[in-house]
């Protein structure tokens, strides 16, 4: 009976984990949108990102509380 209980929460902890999505997410300073060419530069080739951008989510708008990037990557790195 508590191998059947160990097994079962075994297979559901895999369950939920499999439905968990893969997230990239790509941060740099000081970088423009319109740097990438997947948001449509013209003179910076990206083909890397061109390909992360078509087969997943693609984001056109971000808000910041600062306007200096210290505060941002800080929360970004501690969540808080």
């Amino acid at each position: 009976m508590k191998s059947f209980l160990l097994l079962t929460v075994a297979l559901t902890a895999t369950a939920f984990a499999a439905e968990r999505p893969n997230i990239l997410f790509i941060f740099s300073d000081d970088h423009a949108q319109h740097a990438i060419s997947a948001y449509g530069s013209k003179v910076n080739t990206t083909p890397h990102i061109d390909r992360l951008a078509k087969d997943g989510a693609r984001f056109t708008n971000s808000f910041v509380s600062n306007s200096i990037c210290t505060p941002s990557r800080a929360t970004l790195l501690t969540g808080q």
